[in-house]
């Protein structure tokens, strides 16, 4: 049955459209700017923006972050380190009550470093007590390689591994442990790096790097990755580092709400808005309410001209967040809600509005090879979001939630709050 969206302001992941009507059929988008035809199911968006569902670039996830993702418009999740590799998500990838998933599987790291610095030893992650997995939620099937990494033959070793067993692109761990506040970790060198980014790029795999240093930062661009899972936080940019990044052609997901949670800024504002309270449960209003605080000495304002400077570059900006699980030593960040305020600090960086839209839709979808979504355009998913009033002039308005559709289904959207 064919559902026309009529009356809406079409941002179709670049730019705002003059069409004001999309139809819907099955899974698809079938037409744009098309009369509905005769039967068709009509939702009235006057008054609204109907936009590509959001992807969050940066994500650690299971299924009940994936639907709570999906509560707040985010059709995608890109985990970065995890179990969601394609071997494991049959059990996601058409079930329409969670987030769509891609993964990395586990990044390339060094026995002890980065991210085991971040767990107490005992720590087992899982979901919280009494928590009720979405519909078709099962086990992951196949267990996860390990990548553990010294030498560049053992990196390039673990490369094909990787992709049998179904990561979707390959992440490498560049961190000396200095912003979290553990330094001397283990760390990858630059010729293990270069040899497992070489050996990644030789399978057609895209290659993203963790690094929250200027100097990883330059460690990975030199080995020729593809993308940066983070943005640099341990001192100001230089005219040096943003030449280097741009001409590399990498993408970079600042995740800003990392930064400013290592800084000790706490997501308490976002928490507030009776908008994000309204579909937060409470582990996860008390791990917004927190922040990782391991990097006190970080600066809000340098991250944010950073930012400003790799986007005036020309270097792809992607919107993502680093949220995890409901933990409050892992706080400021939620699935769903963050990625409304990573587009806020997209905003408050010197973006516009539609510049920061774009981060969350079309960009990443390009960037990852997803082209099957982030567009509203005909034959492509119907991924889609609809909010009242006109997040490209009023950023905030992302949260302002009317319906949301992931393939053509309407997400059930009970107690959620649209408007302030």
């Amino acid at each position: 049955m064919t559902t026309a969206i009529i009356n809406a302001r079409i941002f179709d992941g670049s730019a705002v459209l003059d069409a004001t009507t999309v139809l819907l059929d099955g899974d698809l988008i079938t037409a744009v700017g098309s009369e509905p035809p005769v039967g068709a199911v009509i939702v009235d968006a006057k008054g609204a923006t109907l936009l590509p569902g959001l992807i969050d670039a940066h994500v650690h996830t299971n299924p009940a972050n994936l639907a709570l993702a999906l509560r707040f418009g985010v059709t995608t999740e890109l985990e970065m380190q995890g179990t969601n590799t394609r071997h494991n998500r049959a059990h996601l990838s058409k079930n329409d009550t969670v987030a769509d998933v891609r993964s990395s599987g586990f990044g390339i790291t060094p026995p002890g470093g980065h991210p085991s610095e971040l767990f107490p030893k005992d720590f087992r992650p899982g979901p919280p007590p009494g928590a009720t997995p979405p519909p078709g939620a099962r086990p992951a099937g196949r267990p996860p390689v390990m990548p553990f990494s010294t030498t560049p033959e053992q990196a390039v070793a673990f490369i094909p591994q990787l992709v049998e067993t179904g990561s979707d692109y390959i992440k490498f761990m560049v961190d000396d442990g200095s912003v979290e506040g553990h330094p001397g970790l283990p760390m990858l060198d630059q010729a293990t790096l270069d040899a497992g980014v070489a050996e990644a790029r030789r399978h057609g795999m895209l290659t993203v790097a963790h690094a929250l240093t200027i100097d990883a930062t330059r460690m990975a661009i030199e080995a020729g990755i593809g993308g940066l899972a983070h943005l640099f936080m341990d001192r100001p940019h230089t005219d040096e580092i943003i030449a280097l990044v741009a001409g590399s052609g990498a993408f970079v997901v600042p995740c800003v709400v990392l930064n400013a949670s290592m800084i000790g800024i706490t997501g308490g504002e976002l928490a507030a808005d009776p908008r994000v309270a309204s579909r937060l449960p409470d582990d996860w209003m008390t791990t917004l309410r927190s922040s990782f605080g391991h990097y006190p000495q970080g600066n809000l304002a340098d991250v944010l001209a950073s930012v400003k400077a790799l986007h005036d570059a020309g270097v792809d900006i992607l919107v993502g967040t680093d949220a995890s699980v409901a933990l409050p030593f892992l706080g400021g960040l939620a699935h769903g809600a963050s990625v409304h305020h990573e587009l806020q600090y997209l905003v408050r960086a010197g973006l516009t509005p539609v510049e920061a839209l774009r981060a969350a839709t079309s960009t990443p979808a390009r960037r990852f090879g997803l082209d099957d979504r982030g567009r509203v355009a005909p034959g492509l998913r119907a991924d889609l979001l609809l909010v009242d009033g006109d997040p490209t002039i009023t950023i905030s308005d992302t949260l302002n939630t009317r319906a949301i559709w992931r393939r053509g289904t309407r997400v059930v959207l009970d107690g959620v709050t649209s408007r302030r």
